[in-house]
């Protein structure tokens, strides 16, 4: 069942990314944006409930930093698949928590496995160069704006996640992150919300690309080890390149299938060192990373046992 969750949350995030997609003509990415996280923001908060009034101000500064790098990253990974092809995205995205993995580790071979991602990223420039797809220059750029963004929420996302306990963090920078990009999506909310079909699949896209992913994901990590989680977590620039073939006519050829391979193989590499290699109990920053700690704000060590949680733990959820 924890595999299958985390199947799931792959399906959902890539097939929500490919739905939202379809707004783009009406509302602009970052309309679709503000509308995805605001949506999002407003369930969580009615399911959470989270306490805000009790947050301490040490809390809500590490929400706050959440929230801003949860809407510039999802800002900008939404401008670059109106641009460029949701697999070349969500390929290039991947690294920037490959590279975060790297940088805080004592391994080589981690560097190694980002050099191998890069290799497989190439794949995407020569096929722009052989002429058989065209490579928007901004759309990629945005994307590695998107992968540097991914990086620090694995940073901040870990953060939050000790030191506020259930998903109400969480709750809380989703709708902060919706305020940050409100300037620029104001006039693609105001669209979607005079036209009830648009906001219709806003409503579908916020499900799909938020509410349910974090919370299968969130289910998983209780259940599976990191190491497993991490692996399984690789999968998604492969499920996002079927998403556009299926969802989206993007077309697909043998050097975006190797791109797509080489990315999943450098990144279950990580994972896969960072297992073999663990020796200390504790793990280290760049051992949590390794180990698939990246899309969810957990308050908890995954360890691949039933969390124990405390009185407001249990309150909160």
């Amino acid at each position: 069942m924890p595999v299958l969750f985390i199947l799931g949350s792959c399906l959902s995030l890539q097939f929500g990314s490919a739905l939202a997609v379809q707004l783009f003509p009406e509302i602009g990415p970052f309309g679709t944006t503000t509308l995805r996280l605001g949506i999002a923001a407003l369930v969580l908060l009615v399911l959470v409930r989270p306490r805000l009034h009790r947050y301490t101000r040490e809390q809500w500064l590490a929400m706050l930093g959440f929230g801003l790098v949860l809407g510039a990253m999802n800002g900008t990974f939404y401008v670059s698949i109106s641009r460029i092809e949701l697999g070349t995205a969500v390929a290039i995205e991947f690294l920037g928590p490959l590279t975060l993995a790297a940088v805080l580790s004592t391994r080589r071979s981690d560097l190694l496995w980002v050099l191998l991602a890069l290799l497989g990223v190439s794949m995407f420039g020569i096929e722009s160069m052989l002429g058989v797809a065209q490579l928007d220059v901004i759309g990629v750029l945005f994307a590695l704006i998107a992968a540097v963004f991914w990086g620090l929420y694995v940073l901040v996302s870990a953060r939050v996640g000790q030191l506020v306990p259930g998903q109400g963090g969480l709750a809380a920078a989703l709708a902060i992150g919706a305020l940050v990009l409100v300037p620029f999506g104001a006039g693609g909310v105001v669209e979607a919300v005079t036209r009830p079909p648009l906001l219709l699949l806003a409503v579908g896209t916020a499900l799909l690309a938020s509410v349910l992913p974090y919370s299968l994901e969130l289910s998983a990590l209780r259940r599976l080890p990191r190491h497993v989680f991490g692996i399984l977590l690789s999968l998604e620039p492969v499920i996002a390149l079927l998403a556009g073939v299926l969802l989206l006519s993007q077309g697909i050829t043998v050097l975006k299938v190797l791109a797509a391979v080489l990315v999943v193989t450098a990144s279950a590499g990580v994972t896969l060192t960072a297992r073999g290699a663990a020796e200390d109990p504790s793990p280290t920053p760049a051992d949590a990373i390794n180990d698939g700690e990246i899309p969810v704000a957990t308050h908890h060590t995954v360890t691949g046992e039933m969390p124990i949680l405390t009185e407001e733990d249990l309150r909160e959820e």
